[in-house]
């Protein structure tokens, strides 16, 4: 599938989207992309191929002042992307939806779950890390480091790799605190399987253990991958996310 997008045009903003039409008898695939990712990454293009080989509705897109869509990303908000979501969903999409979120993808997957949940087929989680603005940042920074944030306005994300130099803004933290999920019920009503690397560097492999516990229903499944990393992108990673795919679309 070749990288070239479409644009959702709404009154303020555009958005860069890819979208597979596929049959009309099952239920398609939303990916939401992590915190800086966009829909070019490897899980993204790699459900492309096999929604393509198989026939299934497919959209991936980037949020706003991500990828090729406009906008200044240090703008960026938590409750600025999941507007972004619910209008890629809301409008790019048709029917039962599998959701299929990775790292930040998976707070807003979680949050689309609750407002739409008569769309949500399912929804999977890869890495998912709703409250990491809070938990694993806000949380770890010493205080002088929380001064200097709120002073300097932002800061380099301290989870990401050393080569990877993605900006944390205070405002992103401090708005972030208006959708936190980890302290209440959870209450969506889809099946929920959770992806996550036990060694992960980036959320902790209890996060999912965290999760699950959260979630209203009984429904919820965890996976643990003994060598995963964060990105999970491995051959043998997204042969097993697959997997876990194609048991929710049957």
């Amino acid at each position: 599938m070749p990288n070239i997008a479409d644009f959702l045009t709404l009154p303020d903003r555009r958005l860069a989207y890819q979208r597979l039409r596929g049959r009309t008898n099952g239920p398609g695939l939303v990916f939401l992309g992590g915190y800086a990712s966009d829909m070019t990454g490897t899980k993204a293009s790699y459900l492309a191929e096999r929604c393509a080989e198989a026939g299934i509705a497919y959209l991936r897109f980037d949020y706003r002042g991500t990828g090729q869509s406009p906008g200044n990303f240090r703008e960026g908000t938590i409750g600025g992307w999941f507007e972004d979501a619910c209008a890629a969903f809301d409008q790019l999409t048709e029917g039962p939806q599998v959701v299929i979120g990775s790292s930040m993808g998976g707070w807003l997957g979680l949050m689309l779950a609750h407002v739409r949940p008569n769309r949500l087929k399912a929804f999977i989680g890869i890495a998912a890390a709703p409250d990491f603005t809070e938990e694993l940042i806000w949380a770890k920074l010493s205080p002088a480091q929380r001064t200097e944030l709120e002073k300097n306005g932002e800061m380099h994300d301290p989870t990401a790799p050393p080569e990877v130099q993605v900006p944390i803004t205070f405002k992103l933290i401090k708005e972030a605190r208006q959708h936190l999920l980890l302290h209440q019920p959870i209450d969506i009503t889809c099946p929920v399987h959770l992806l996550q690397g036990i060694r992960d560097e980036e959320v902790p492999a209890n996060y999912a253990i965290r999760i699950a516990e959260r979630i209203l229903h009984n429904n919820v499944r965890i996976t643990y991958i003994k060598d995963g990393d964060h990105r999970l992108s491995k051959p043998q990673d997204l042969a097993l996310l697959w997997n876990i795919i194609e048991q929710q679309l049957s």
